[in-house]
C-alpha cells in the first residue's frame, strides 16, 4: 500500500505537466505509466506558442528546445499549386511568435526529469491501473497490478482518449464522428527539403499534411475517407502508395521509393469527442481521458497542459479544503469545457474548409480562403489556434518553488 495526496493515471504531457506542478506545491504524488521507458510511439510532434508558454513557466522550455527541433513558421494551404492560405506565425508577439516541431519524448523526458528533482514525486513504471478504490461513492486510490494498491486524496486520469479510468468509473463518453476523413502517417527522409512550415497539399486525390520532424524527416500524414483503411489495404500496398504520391507530386518520388509495405504506415482513427462529466468524488479526468481531438491544428499538446495548469489550482484548492468532492472537482470542468467546445468548433470548421473533395467545395474554397486573410476574423483564429485560452497560467502563488524560469 501507498499512501499518497495525489495518483495521477498516465505520464503523457498531461500527467506529467501536473506531477511538476503538484510536487512544486508541496504535495506528495504518484504517477502510475503502464509504460517502462519512453522509447514508444507518438503521434503529437507540435507546440504551439500557448504550449510553450507554458513550459518556460515551469522551466522546463530551453531544455526541451535544446534536445532538438525545428521552429515552423506558418502554416500553409497549398491547391494544385497555388498558396489559399498562409496563416503567418511571425505575426504573434516574440519569443514564442512560431511552431515548434519536435519529438514528443523530449517534453516528456524533460518535465520527468523535473519531476525527479521534486522530494514528492514518485512514478511507477511498467504498472497500469487495473480498478479503482472506492470508499462511501468515492474513489480514494487504484490498484495496480495484482498487489500494488496506491490510496489518494484524489485520482486524476490522465490516460489518453481510450482512458482505462474512464471505463472503470463508469462514466460515458460521447463520440462525435465530426470529420469526414482519417489519417495516414509515416516519415520520409527531408535530405535538402525542409520545408520550416506545415503545409497542405491539395493535388489530385485526398490531401496531403507535411512539415518537418526532428530529426532530418518529413512527416507526412494522407487523408482518406472515415472508415475507409480497410477496404483501401485491401488492394495492396501498390495501390496505396501511388495514390499518395499522386496526392503530393513535389514528394512523390520520395514517397515511391520509401514507402514499401503497409506496415510502414500507421492509421489514426480521426474523431472528436468528450466524457459526459470529468470529475465524480475523489476522480478528475484531464487531458484525451477528458475530451478527445483531431489532429488539424495541433491541438493535443497545447490543450493537455493547459488542463494540468487548470488543473493543478482546483487540485490544490480540494487539498487545503480536505474535500474532493465533485462540488470542488468539478470547477476544472466549468472553467475548461467551454473552451474545449470552442476548439472542437473550429476544428470542424477547418476540417470543412481545407479538406473535402467536391466540386462546389474546389471551387468556393479560393474565394473563402481570399476574404478570410483580408478580415480581422483571420487574428482571432490564429489567436485561438496557437494561444487557446490565454487566461490560463501557472498558478505561482501556489507554488512552494517554481524551479528555475526558462
Amino acid at each position: 500500500m501507498i499512501t499518497t495526496d495525489f495518483c495521477i493515471v498516465g505520464g503523457g504531457p498531461a500527467g506529467l505537466s501536473l506531477a511538476l506542478l503538484l510536487a512544486r506545491s508541496g504535495a506528495d504524488v504518484v504517477v502510475v505509466e503502464r509504460a517502462k521507458s519512453f522509447d514508444r510511439e507518438y503521434r503529437g510532434e507540435i507546440l504551439q506558442p500557448g504550449a510553450m508558454r507554458l513550459l518556460a513557466e515551469l522551466g522546463v522550455l530551453d531544455a526541451v528546445r535544446a534536445r532538438g527541433g525545428y521552429e515552423l513558421s506558418s502554416f500553409q494551404l497549398i491547391d494544385h499549386g497555388r498558396t489559399l492560405m498562409n496563416i503567418d506565425y511571425r505575426q504573434l508577439p516574440k519569443p514564442h511568435d512560431f511552431l515548434f516541431s519536435l519529438p514528443q519524448r523530449h517534453i516528456l523526458e524533460e518535465l520527468y526529469a523535473a519531476c525527479l528533482a521534486e522530494p514528492h514525486f514518485r512514478q511507477l513504471s511498467g504498472s497500469g491501473a487495473h480498478a479503482l478504490l472506492t470508499e462511501d461513492d468515492r474513489v480514494v486510490g487504484v490498484r495496480c497490478g495484482t498487489e500494488q494498491l496506491v490510496r489518494a486524496h484524489c485520482v486524476i486520469g490522465a490516460d489518453g482518449r481510450y482512458s482505462r479510468i474512464r471505463k472503470l468509473a463508469g462514466i460515458d463518453y460521447h463520440r462525435d464522428e465530426a470529420f469526414e476523413h482519417d489519417i495516414l502517417w509515416f516519415k520520409l527522409p527531408a535530405g535538402d527539403r525542409a520545408l520550416h512550415d506545415i503545409r497542405v497539399f491539395r493535388d489530385a486525390g485526398s490531401p496531403v499534411l507535411l512539415h518537418d520532424s526532428y530529426p532530418n524527416q518529413l512527416q507526412v500524414g494522407w487523408t482518406l475517407p472515415h472508415g475507409g483503411y480497410k477496404k483501401l489495404a485491401a488492394q495492396g500496398i501498390d495501390q496505396v502508395r501511388h495514390a499518395i504520391a499522386a496526392a503530393a507530386p513535389p514528394y512523390a518520388d520520395e514517397i515511391l521509393a520509401h514507402v514499401k509495405k503497409l506496415t510502414d504506415l500507421t492509421i489514426l482513427d480521426v474523431f472528436a469527442g468528450a466524457a459526459t462529466t470529468w470529475a465524480t468524488n475523489g476522480l478528475l479526468l484531464i487531458g484525451d481521458a477528458a475530451h478527445t481531438h483531431g489532429p488539424i491544428g495541433a491541438q493535443g499538446i497545447n490543450l493537455a497542459i493547459q488542463d494540468a495548469v487548470v488543473a493543478h489550482g482546483v487540485l490544490m484548492k480540494s487539498w487545503h479544503a480536505k474535500d474532493s468532492s465533485t462540488t470542488i472537482l468539478g470547477e476544472f470542468e466549468a472553467r475548461r469545457r467551454p473552451a474545449i467546445d470552442r476548439v472542437h468548433a473550429l476544428q470542424a470548421r477547418q476540417a470543412k474548409a481545407m479538406l473535402p473533395t467536391g466540386k462546389v467545395a474546389n471551387a468556393i474554397r479560393p474565394a473563402i480562403a481570399k476574404v478570410l486573410a483580408h478580415t480581422p476574423i483571420y487574428r482571432e483564429v490564429l489567436d485561438q489556434i496557437a494561444f487557446g485560452d490565454q487566461t490560463v497560467r501557472v498558478r505561482t502563488d501556489l507554488l512552494v518553488h517554481s524551479g528555475e524560469t526558462s
